[in-house]
């Protein structure tokens, strides 16, 4: 077992198999990859972490430290690290929860997108918004299920005037 005491235990075994395989010098180059991310992952989730963050501001050092001292920004850091663990963990709950959702625009969206009836029309994006205002293209807000919207313009033969 490696000797870091301040540790949880499955995060000294996750350090113990990066040391093992640099040892042995057999394990295979995705292994390496897998113990190198696994130990990656249980360092960023060991409740040491948060120890030493929390040590670190009962002894008075700001944010701005504590995040340069992690490699983050200190909104980052304070979203990470700031509050009570209930806080804690109800913040990155709902960030979980958001990086679930589908992450590209739907393909079967009716009409056309701001850009891609800008680029049809050969005008720039804030010239289709000012048509829409102006009445002159036919747009809507289209709501998904899951909370996402998107302005779909619908523009026809007629609206190719300036």
């Amino acid at each position: 077992m490696t000797p870091v005491p301040y540790l949880s235990a499955s995060t000294r075994a996750a350090l113990d198999r990066v040391v093992a395989g640099n040892l042995a010098d057999t394990t295979d180059a995705l292994q390496r990859l897998r113990d190198l991310r696994a130990l990656l992952l249980a360092l960023e989730q060991d409740p040491a972490t948060l120890q030493a963050v929390r040590e670190a501001l009962d002894a008075g050092t700001g944010w701005d430290e504590i995040a340069d001292a992690s490699g983050l920004k200190p909104a980052a850091a304070k979203w990470r690290w700031q509050g009570t663990d209930a806080e804690i963990a109800e913040r990155h709950a709902a960030g979980r929860k958001r990086s679930a959702r589908p992450s590209s625009v739907p393909t079967d969206l009716p009409g056309l997108s701001v850009s891609e009836a800008a680029a049809q029309l050969g005008v720039s994006a804030q010239a289709i918004y000012l048509r829409v205002t102006r009445g002159s293209l036919r747009a809507e807000t289209i709501q998904l299920p899951d909370g996402r919207s998107y302005k779909r313009v619908f523009p026809d033969e007629d609206s190719t005037g300036r």
